[in-house]
C-alpha cells in the first residue's frame, strides 16, 4: 500500500527512504520495479541529490455513471455558429 508523505517533514522522509543513484537504477530497474509494485517508494538521485521518486500507481477507481446527470442544458444540442464549427473542424 502506498504511504502518504507529510510535506511538513518532507526532507526527513526523503532521508529515510532508500536513495539509489541513477547509474545503479539503470542496472537494477527490474528489481526496483518489483519493489515498487510491492508498495515501496524509492528515491532516484544524481550525485547524491534526489531528483525523482519511484512510486506505485494507484488503481483507478471505477467510474460512476450518472454522476453529472442533468447538468447539460438544451443549448448544448443547438447547432454551432459557422465560425465556431470551422474552428472545431480545423483546416
Amino acid at each position: 500500500m502506498r504511504t502518504t508523505i507529510d510535506l511538513t517533514n518532507l526532507a526527513d522522509q526523503v532521508d529515510q527512504m532508500e536513495q539509489i543513484n541513477v547509474q545503479d537504477a539503470k542496472t537494477q530497474l527490474s528489481r526496483l520495479l518489483k519493489r515498487v509494485e510491492a508498495g515501496e517508494e524509492i528515491i532516484l538521485a544524481r550525485s547524491g541529490r534526489p531528483i525523482a521518486r519511484l512510486v506505485p500507481i494507484e488503481a483507478a477507481q471505477p467510474r460512476k455513471p450518472g454522476l453529472l446527470q442533468g447538468t447539460v442544458d438544451d443549448a448544448f444540442f443547438e447547432e454551432l455558429p459557422e465560425d465556431e464549427l470551422r474552428a472545431w473542424e480545423g483546416p
